[in-house]
């Protein structure tokens, strides 16, 4: 009876204690994230951006090219039951985009995420440096 009863808390907390990719867009809309500026077009931050999230175990990424933002998640690994992530895009100037990021964990009480913001943000300024290069990204991180 009390594991019963234990098990229904567990699972209610569970439940309760989830993150949805609604919350991601309303953090967004609500001043959140984490905003860089870069010196790329918005067509070369959108490509970056695809590639960083998936350098970073991210499934499929939903596009929404006119709105100038994605979202896209990584599932559960061994240390974290999956993060929830958006990017959205600022074009500033025609070479300059300004790229805001949210990442929130699916479960909040995990300690994880498989992505932070400030890990987006470096794997970009990585990308960045390999698009002023001449080279293509590369299909593994660098």
């Amino acid at each position: 009876m009390i594991a019963r009863l234990a098990l229904t808390m567990f699972a209610a907390l569970a439940l309760t204690a989830c993150s949805t990719m609604g919350q991601v867009i309303a953090e967004k809309e609500e001043g959140g994230g984490t905003a860089s500026t870069y010196p790329v077009s918005f067509d070369d931050a959108w490509k970056i951006s695809l590639q960083v999230f998936r350098w970073e175990g991210a499934g499929p990424i939903e596009q929404h090219r006119d709105q100038r933002y994605m979202l896209t998640e990584a599932s559960l690994n061994l240390y974290s039951y999956g993060t929830l992530m958006g990017a959205w895009f600022t074009p500033l100037a025609p070479s300059e985009t300004r790229v805001t990021v949210v990442t929130k964990r699916r479960m909040k009480t995990n300690v994880f995420t498989v992505l932070t913001e400030s890990t987006y943000h470096d794997r970009f300024g990585q990308a960045v440096d390999i698009l002023k290069t001449g080279k293509p990204l590369p299909n593994e991180p660098p």
